[in-house]
Order: structure tokens, then sequence, then C-alpha cells
């Protein structure tokens, strides 16, 4: 307990994908929390967010968007475009936003929770998937170019894991889950503190060696 004590955490969107179980996690630790639940794709947003939090040691990056599930024919500049908007725009400006005071502080951690999606193919997740590669390599990128300011940027690519925007329980109840969770060789859903216990994990002093790293987190369904 109290391995945040002293630390200012942003959490994003939470009341979307892994908000609710961060919140919680961070919060048992001690963290001194900033929370917020705006729409980031609204240009600005992700600015104003950063401008109005202060000192910011830790950067929880939890963006969701509604999965379009459509063919590669049937995905128009304009689906394309809105998964951007929602999933990789706002992260570059929140990273934009919280770089300088790390940097000068010469501590920081940005953590962003992504989809294990953009790491196997998958039908009618070309938009969807492609957004989150592009959070990913950007990750891998920011996180070696940053990594001699002793500030730490990493993600983890996660999927079957209990959450209320992709496995609600809802979602659960259906045909369609019942047959795509054979494809996780655990063979369960993880539960959301697990996920949230890599983010802890990730945010801490322990993996200061840790740097622009993709964590899967997928019970399986990828091994890289």
């Amino acid at each position: 307990m109290g391995r945040m004590s002293g630390k200012r955490v942003l959490i994003t969107q939470t009341s979307a994908f892994m908000g609710a179980d961060l919140v919680e996690t961070f919060r048992a630790e001690g963290a001194e929390l900033i929370l917020d639940d705006r729409d980031l794709s609204v240009p600005g947003a992700a600015t104003a967010l950063i401008e109005g939090a202060g000192r910011v040691d830790v950067l929880l990056a939890n963006l969701a968007a509604e999965q379009p599930r459509t063919t590669v024919l049937e995905t128009d500049d304009d689906v394309f475009r809105s998964m951007f908007e929602a999933l990789v725009f706002p992260l570059h400006a929140l990273v934009l936003g919280v770089l300088p005071q790390m940097i000068e502080r010469r501590a920081g951690k940005i953590v962003v929770m992504g989809s294990a999606s953009a790491l196997k193919g998958m039908p009618k997740y070309s938009a969807y998937g492609s957004a989150r590669g592009a959070q990913l390599s950007y990750v891998q990128d920011v996180g070696v170019e940053v990594a001699p300011h002793n500030v730490q940027v990493n993600a983890i690519a996660q999927t079957f894991v209990e959450n209320p925007t992709y496995f609600p329980p809802s979602y659960q109840a259906t045909e369609e889950f019942a047959e795509r969770i054979k494809g996780a060789p655990i063979g369960r859903l993880a539960h959301g503190w697990e996920s949230a216990a890599l983010a802890l994990f990730l945010a801490g002093k322990e993996s200061d060696f840790f740097v622009g790293q993709v964590v899967p987190f997928a019970g399986g369904w990828v091994t890289r």
C-alpha cells in the first residue's frame, strides 16, 4: 500500500475502458488523482485538460472508441479518421502537454492503455486496429526519445479484459463472445484489477528500466 503516495496521477476518460479499475487501484495506493471524463476527440480538449491539471507525475492515457466493425471496403475516410481523432491525436496532445514538466523534473511516467488488436490481424478491424497500432508505435518512438530525460513511456496491449466498453456483461452473454473466448488460451477474461495492477507496475519505480515497451496482456492470444 502507498506505492503512489505523493504522486499526482492523471487518468483520462474515467467512465470508459479501464477507467474505473485504474481509479480504484491507484486510489488504494495513495495517489492524488486528477480524474477527467471529457471527450478528448474534441479539438483542444486534451490540451486544455493538461493546462488545467498542474503537476502530473503519472499520465494514464485511457482512451476508448467504439469499434466500427466495417470491412475495409466499407471503411470510408470519415470512419477511418474518426478512430485516429479518438485514439491517436488526443494521445499526442496529452503527451505534448505533460512532457515538458516531466523532462524539467527528470521524472515522469506515461502509461498508455492500448489494445492487443494492433498485434494480430482481425477481420473488420482495419480502422480501429490501425489507430490502436499507431498508439503502440508512438509509444515505442517517444519512449526511446525521452528515455535520456528519465521519463518512461510504455503501453499495455490488452484484450480479453473485463471492462464496460469492450467486454461488458451484456456482451459476455452473447454467442459471439462464447465463440470468441475460445481463442484465448487462458480460457477466461482477466479481471479489470489485473490490468490495472500492470499499469501500477509501469507507473512505479520498479519499471524504471522499461522504455518504449508494449506489454501484451491477452491471456496468450498474442505472445510477443
